[in-house]
């Protein structure tokens, strides 16, 4: 099985608010501009190889919302992170989705997630939670 490998790097010298290019596999540039810099000087965030209902693409860092009429019947906000053995969406400081259910939630016939920020940019998403 095959899957596509792209990074996502946020430059932290300069600010939250400017995020480095999207890096493809394969992309050397790309790399290069990294390779050049202390790794204090960057974050990178992962592909999860999911899209969000609007096919927009999930990374980790990525702070996702959707609305749950079975569970609890409210809206959630979620940050997206690797855990274990995948990505899962950290709900609150002890409540952990599982990468089964972050899959199923972005499948084409039940997607209900859609990407509301990222914890760079927008980390007030995630006080209000609290």
């Amino acid at each position: 099985m095959s899957r596509e490998i792209k990074l996502r790097a946020w430059h932290i010298p300069l600010g939250p608010k400017w995020p480095m290019q999207e890096m493809v596999h394969g992309k050397a540039s790309s790399i290069l501009a990294l390779a050049e810099m202390s790794p204090d000087e960057y974050i990178v965030e992962q592909y999860t190889g999911l899209k969000d209902k609007n096919g927009k693409d999930i990374y980790e860092g990525d702070i996702l919302a959707w609305h749950s009429n079975i569970y609890r019947k409210h809206d959630w906000v979620g940050l997206v992170l690797y855990r274990g053995a995948g990505f899962a969406v950290q709900e609150s400081d002890k409540s952990y989705s599982s990468p089964e259910w972050l899959d199923c939630a972005c499948r084409k016939d039940a997607n209900i997630i859609e990407i509301v920020g990222n914890v760079h940019e927008n980390p007030e998403l995630l006080e209000e939670e609290k």
